[in-house]
């Protein structure tokens, strides 16, 4: 008898969605809400985390909130008249994001654990198609909502990998581990930092703080929202819109000092420097930790309790930052040695070299990391050339200095969703911004970058590239960024239509 030939088996079809959405943060849940109202419910959201929440679920270090006014830090359609503080803390921020994904129906859409792999489109079938750690996926069109602040960046500093001691970033905090009576270091002093700092320098036995250069840090104006005010907003909503109406002129007012005349941070400046003289009594302390730049130019910091806890007497200033580490004994670039038993990194995060780059490939193959070697572009903060059907949410130059991330997450998500339907009302399959158009915006974008205060305040800050150009702010008002996303205009675009037929798709 002939032996039995194996059956081989049927190879798995891959879903197929209209678009993946890759992260579940304020830009992803957000993307989510927008598709499902505007009738796309054929969509899903790949988060490589177990839960949703983007930055305001990775990062729960001591002393976590937002630098943002609640009742301005939250989506349009969803308020939410129970905060509990005028800058709420990050249980609370991760608490509403739970909420929204509750309450807007997105569950069955995420799938978690899905960390994007690789993002390749595919010319034949005008489609991409997406390798994740929970398998793969088509979609017609993608969203990249990974954001910004989404992959640590830790220095590479000789000696670290043999330090004996724990070494964790701010982002990753290590909760297992008990900071009480350790001798702790702190490198950076930036947003993290500087709310860090305050919640352990009670309880550390010694503290040490690398500050390469100092921040301007303000009075932070909080306190608790009253159970009068939450049962007024809740029960008269009306009265939360005023209340963030009113935050927002008061933002947008304050643009113009940022963006077109610097010199008028000085009464601010004036500001923080009494905030210093108040909270710091060493002269010598003080000047270490009074910048040399325009206040403006880096991200100002809010904070109370920052310059108490540096003047603190267990804490040490190092004005220089970590050169390398000797077994347990940190140098500083100014060559000072102190041992320490934990290092803290409060060092930020990969902006304008985001990771996702490098998994994205569009036309030819090309990676977005490739076309984004000379800096970061892209059309409107949302498309480029090259990459055909995929929308950003936080795109390059669509960062804020002084507002709410959530009034230019609903302009790019009003873009994402004009274009989409616009597409099916031209009976287009794909787009992507011409090359005169994309250039066009992002030559005028820097032109009008180069009087604000970001540019000319004479300081070096995250917002630069390599090649000293500022790809993560936006150089305007929110307002203005609304109006030039209210509507996708066609004539900036290449349609793609499909032409060779697709292989059989499998819902998602």
């Amino acid at each position: 008898m002939a032996p039995r030939s194996k059956q081989t088996p049927a190879p798995t079809a891959v879903p197929h969605v209209r678009v993946a959405v890759i992260g579940s943060g304020f830009g992803g849940l957000g993307a989510g809400v927008r598709l499902r109202r505007a009738g796309i419910t054929d969509f899903v959201v790949l988060e490589r985390a177990d839960a949703v929440g983007g930055t305001w679920r990775d990062n729960s270090y001591p002393g976590c909130a937002c630098d943002v006014p609640s009742h301005l830090y939250s989506f349009s359609f969803a308020p939410n008249p129970q905060w509990p503080r005028s800058f709420s803390g990050q249980p609370d921020i991760r608490a509403y994001l739970e909420r929204v994904a509750d309450t807007f129906g997105l569950r069955p859409h995420l799938r978690f654990g899905a960390e994007v792999l690789e993002a390749r489109w595919e010319e034949d079938a005008t489609r991409w198609r997406l390798t994740t750690k929970a398998g793969e996926w088509t979609a017609d069109a993608v969203v990249s909502a990974a954001g910004p602040l989404a992959d640590p960046q830790i220095p590479d500093i000789p000696g670290l990998a043999d330090f004996p001691g724990r070494v964790f970033h701010s982002s990753r905090w290590d909760h297992d581990y008990d900071l009480a009576g350790k001798r702790v270091a702190v490198v950076g002093t930036g947003a993290s930092a500087a709310q860090i700092i305050p919640a352990i320098q009670p309880k550390v036995g010694r503290l040490t703080v690398f500050q390469r250069t100092p921040a301007w840090v303000l009075p932070r104006r909080d306190r608790e929202i009253s159970g009068l005010e939450k049962w007024l907003h809740g029960a008269l909503p009306p009265t939360g819109a005023l209340r963030r109406g009113t935050l927002f002129a008061l933002r947008e007012l304050q643009v113009d000092a940022f963006v077109r005349r610097p010199g008028l941070l000085r009464l601010v400046q004036q500001i923080a420097e009494r905030h210093i003289a108040r909270g710091v009594a060493d002269p010598a302390l003080r000047a270490r930790l009074t910048p040399d730049y325009r206040i403006g130019c880096k991200r100002i910091l809010l904070s109370n309790t920052y310059y108490p806890a540096l003047a603190a007497a267990n804490t040490d200033v190092v004005p220089a930052g970590l050169r390398e580490v000797r077994g347990s004994t940190v140098v500083g670039a100014d060559g000072s040695e102190h041992e320490v038993d934990a290092i803290v990194f409060g060092t930020g995060f990969h902006v304008t070299d985001m990771p996702i780059a490098q998994r994205v490939h569009g036309v030819g193959g090309r990676s977005l990391a490739e076309e984004w070697k000379g800096g970061m572009e892209a059309l409107r903060g949302s498309t480029v050339r090259g990459f055909p059907n995929l929308f950003f949410v936080i795109g390059p130059n669509t960062g804020l200095g002084n507002s709410s991330m959530i009034l230019m997450i609903e302009s790019q998500l009003n873009y994402l969703v004009d274009a989409l339907t616009s597409m099916a009302s031209v009976g287009a399959t794909a787009m992507q911004p011409t090359a005169r158009a994309q250039r066009h915006w992002n030559l005028e974008l820097q032109q009008r970058m180069s009087r604000t205060v970001w540019t000319t305040g004479g300081c070096s800050s995250w917002y630069l590239d390599d090649q000293g150009r500022n790809t993560v702010l936006w150089p305007g008002s929110t307002t203005s960024f609304r109006r030039a996303t209210r509507r996708v205009d066609l004539a900036e675009y290449e349609l793609i239509k499909r032409t060779a037929p697709v292989a059989a798709e499998v819902a998602a």
